[in-house]
């Protein structure tokens, strides 16, 4: 048996305002110059695989797998695999002149956190197969993840009550219909194990699994394990997507590839509350719709890039900010309270776009936009109604350094007028709440480096700068350097 651990240290970090201003463009030059410093063969280096770069022939080169410690069977029927993801996180003292019971501390502080997983999968046949996920969390969110919309750690499980016993992340049948006789080869992953595909195929999944393992997905910004850490720049902080509070759901999904799109629906449990672990399984009172369209098509020439467009909606035990904010000034309660309502089902809805476009064999950039109707209460993922993000990525740096990856972003996080009067009044969602609001967009810059070391051995370096956290202009700014240890088994 192994056993992985994290010794935690305290960490005091002193830095005024007017020098943290400089954090953006610490990061900026931090990236450029890693880009630059890449040996001058690297433009021959392989990137990420995604769907648009799978190879249309099975007799074609497989896309580059990531390096693992132990090597991996292509041809079993049954595979095992492992992996173990270590953040550790930090930010110094910022200026905060007050705060509420949801605010990010503004006293220096540190928090690590580990998510240990065991994919296996057993192939049934040729066009079936049965996924298993295990997972075991621990440690903990700079703030226990509270104060920021855009929280700097996706790994984090944002309910420190929650059991530390192993958890069945994901238990989905795969069943894949053919359309077409013409194969194409695909990379074995815990989604999926088969090594050929029909070009042309129905895909159709059931049981329990994270909606943004099939939804809002992006080769350059999606995998907190080698990539970005923040939430808004892993997924689409408008995406308010069926999940229990680790971030997974029961759900049905069907799915028709082609060779340059594809289309996707998948119908989810809603928890009972919000950010709550048990999900409610009366569909007649809580259900989630979800629908993306892919295309893919090549607007830089020989490079195809991927755009998709996403709808989802929401029917669950939600609150309306307008109503809160009503009784309050009502004296019907002594605070806006989001959750004083008796039961009921009301509805949340919102749009989403998706970008990427390889700009050679080893980077790309990637963009994202999202809305949603912003009256209902933030309810699964995290408090934001609209979003805005724009990055480059890029894996290979030589061929010493193939398995090297390395990324820059920029996101812009807002709410509705409702939901900025919901804070100002003194209100408090599962994430928000300063006791006032002195509303301004919440705008994080993200970068980093990943370093292969050995094998399936990855050390990453990351820095975060947020300004406004929490769309508080009173507040901040904060910045967030950290470290990540990944072994992939």
């Amino acid at each position: 048996m192994i056993y992985f651990s994290v010794a935690e240290s305290k960490v005091k970090l002193e830095m005024d305002k007017p020098a943290a201003k400089f954090g953006p463009v610490f990061l900026s030059v931090l990236f450029v110059c890693l880009v630059i410093a890449r040996p001058a063969h690297c433009q021959n280096a392989p990137t990420d695989s995604s769907p648009a770069q799978k190879t249309s022939d099975p007799g074609d080169a497989s896309p580059e797998e990531t390096p693992t410690l132990f090597p991996h069977s292509e041809s079993s029927r049954f595979w095992i695999a492992g992996q173990a993801n270590f953040i550790s996180q930090w930010h110094p003292d910022f200026h905060s002149p007050y705060q509420g019971p949801n605010s990010l501390s503004p006293q220096a502080q540190d928090a690590s956190s580990r998510v240990l997983t065991l994919p296996t999968g057993l192939e049934i046949s040729n066009t079936s197969e049965v996924l298993l996920d295990v997972q075991e969390t621990g440690g903990h969110g700079i703030g226990e993840a509270l104060g920021l919309a855009g929280f700097t750690n996706l790994d984090v499980v944002r309910n420190p009550q929650l059991s530390k016993a192993p958890y069945i992340a994901r238990l989905m049948w795969h069943q894949v219909i053919p359309l077409s006789h013409k194969k194409v080869a695909a990379e074995r992953t815990p989604f999926s194990l088969f090594t050929q595909l029909p070009e042309r195929r129905l895909e159709i999944r059931f049981g329990k699994f994270s909606i943004v393992d099939f939804f809002d997905a992006n080769t350059y910004g999606t995998d907190s394990n080698f990539q970005f850490l923040n939430w808004t720049v892993d997924d689409n902080g408008a995406y308010d997507y069926a999940a229990d509070t680790r971030g997974f759901t029961y759900a049905a999904m069907v799915e028709y590839d082609d060779r340059r799109w594809a289309l996707r629906f998948a119908e989810a449990l809603m928890p009972k509350v919000a950010n709550g672990i048990n999900l409610d399984a009366d569909l007649g009172r809580a259900h989630s719709e979800n629908v993306e369209f892919e295309l893919h098509g090549a607007v830089v020439p020989h490079r195809e890039g991927v755009l998709r467009l996403l709808g989802f909606s929401n029917e669950a035990n939600m609150g309306i900010y307008r109503v809160a904010i009503a009784n309050f000034l009502a004296g019907v309660t002594s605070a806006p309270d989001i959750t004083a309502h008796p039961l009921q089902t009301t509805t949340k809805y919102g749009v989403g776009f998706n970008l990427e476009q390889p700009l050679n064999t080893w980077a790309g950039v990637f963009a994202r936009w999202g809305w949603n109707e912003g009256q209902h209460e933030s309810y699964a993922y995290t408090e934001v109604d609209d979003t805005i993000q724009f990055g480059v990525g890029a894996k290979g740096f030589g061929s010493a350094r193939k398995s090297d990856r390395a990324g820059i972003a920029f996101v812009s996080n807002g709410i509705s007028r409702d939901h900025q009067e919901y804070l100002k009044l003194g209100g408090a969602g599962f994430l928000l709440g300063d006791g006032n609001l002195n509303y301004a967009r919440e705008d994080i810059l993200e970068a980093y480096y990943a370093l292969h070391v050995w094998r399936g051995i990855f050390a990453s370096l990351n820095a975060q700068y947020v300004d406004h956290p929490g769309y508080n202009r009173d507040r901040g700014p904060v910045i967030v350097p950290g470290v990540r240890l990944h072994l992939e088994f």
